[in-house]
């Protein structure tokens, strides 16, 4: 089953379209996970999709997390791919293992001991929300180490240009979620309704199927992570690099999660179905957002080889020409979610007109500015690809921190709600403005730096 590209070699376009469909169809599939849990549980009750929403907040923090290893290996493996370097591959990748199940194993373990604290935060107005965001989470913390661990696999692959095998076991994940999820969310004959704890199960054995295809593919074929050593003594200067380069994408995924729960916690003000809505709401916009991740991923691994193997013009025009299909797909998502704002939101909460009318007007602010967005992520996987992650994480930051005081003045006005709406995708289109501008900046620089050495 392995099909890796060498992305040093062939027509650009081609090259990385073939590279990033796959990629791009495993983001959805991520994605559909979150939607599917949505869709059932919006036909249970608003309440179920309100709690397993503030719950998901800790989901988004923990993907932060898996980026420390995530980003921090996929460029390594990359870069030395690009170097013909298989035997720093390998080290890579059993490093990268070790360090992902170590802080798997630690954040389960915060999430189990401290779940009733942690939705506290969010001072949910709701009793019955509150027990079942707690269920939700306390379950999901359990099988939480499948969720780390998938991505790795999947990123081990995408860096050697073998995507594909990673979209067929995902899309084997979704489709024993979408079986599961109807099944014990409402129960069938013995099967007893089990509501969003119903939901968590289905997620976490969905997620434990496509860890162990992963690992019994590894033992019969040859991958690149067929040589995994789990027990080998850790060297600290793989570890050191991975989480030096992997670091800045999670601080600024951290940041983005915690705002994220920050505004979640203002929206709670505004009543249960307010936070109901921006769940449903940015599951429907991660559509171009997961789209995007995808296609970052493949401009990353691409930039990344050609990186290592020092061809300087490839490296410029792969990041045109990825652009030039990133900015389609904003422009899709944007007309997608301003025009089809009303069919789109009604598939999750079809019986509460209430959500679907507030849902519409989310869609539509957020729809102005999904260009920019796609934009901004592809350009964060240009950086990626170079060695210098620590940029994307600074715009990223700086202007996600600005959305909390923006929707706090904002919701103060007669705009209410709207005003939270507005503060995220004002941000977003400053972030994909200035995201091109100062890669193009760095790029320059850094390519003198490669050409002389």
């Amino acid at each position: 089953m392995d099909r890796n590209l060498n992305l040093t070699e062939g027509k650009i376009t081609s090259t990385l379209t073939k590279l990033a469909l796959p990629i791009m169809g495993t983001s959805f599939i991520q994605m559909a996970y979150s939607l599917t849990d949505t869709m059932w549980l919006g036909r249970a009750s608003t309440k179920a999709v309100a709690a397993v929403g503030t719950a998901g907040n800790l989901m988004w923090f923990g993907s932060g997390l898996i980026l420390i290893t995530q980003v921090g290996l996929g460029v390594s493996v990359a870069q030395s791919y690009g170097r013909n370097d298989i035997e720093e591959v390998k080290k890579y990748i059993s490093h990268g293992f070790q360090l992902d199940i170590f802080i798997a194993i630690l954040y389960s373990l915060l999430l189990f001991l401290f779940k009733s604290q942690i939705i506290g935060f969010f001072k949910l107005n709701d009793f019955e929300v509150i027990r079942m965001a707690e269920e939700y989470l306390g379950i999901i913390a359990i099988g939480i180490i499948f969720h780390f661990i998938n991505p790795i696999f999947s990123t081990t692959l995408n860096s050697s240009g073998n995507s594909v095998t990673p979209f067929k076991l995902n899309a084997l994940g979704l489709i024993a979620n979408m079986i599961l999820d109807p099944l014990l969310i409402f129960g069938l004959g013995p099967i007893p309704s089990l509501g969003v704890k119903g939901a968590a199960i289905a997620t976490i054995f969905a997620q434990f199927i496509v860890t162990f295809v992963f690992v019994i593919l590894g033992k019969k074929s040859n991958n690149v992570y067929s040589h995994i050593n789990l027990f080998m003594k850790p060297d600290f200067r793989y570890i050191k690099r991975m989480v030096k380069l992997g670091f800045p994408p999670f601080v600024q995924t951290a940041i983005h999660s915690g705002i994220s729960m920050m505004l979640t916690r203002i929206v709670a003000g505004f009543g249960d179905t307010a936070v109901a809505v921006l769940n449903i709401g940015s599951q429907i916009e991660s559509i171009a957002w997961m789209s995007s991740e995808g296609f970052s991923s493949a401009i990353a691994a691409f930039i990344g080889q050609n990186f290592g193997a020092k061809k300087l013009d490839r490296i410029k025009k792969g990041y045109h020409k990825g652009m030039q299909i990133l900015g389609s797909i904003g422009a899709f998502a944007t007309l997608l979610l301003i025009f089809g704002a009303r069919p789109l939101f009604t598939i999750f909460t079809p019986k509460d007109p209430t959500a679907i009318n507030e849902g519409i007007k989310y869609l539509r602010i957020l729809g102005l500015s999904q260009f920019f967005m796609s934009i901004e992520i592809g350009t964060a996987g240009a950086f990626n690809g170079i060695g210098r992650t620590l940029p994307p994480t600074l715009i990223g930051v700086v202007f996600n921190i600005l959305r909390i005081p923006l929707a706090l003045v904002l919701s103060s006005t007669t705009l209410g709600l709207l005003g939270i709406w507005w503060s995220i995708s004002i941000s977003s289109i400053i972030k994909g403005i200035l995201s091109p501008v100062l890669y193009n900046y760095v790029l320059k620089h850094r390519l003198e730096d490669l050409s002389k050495n």
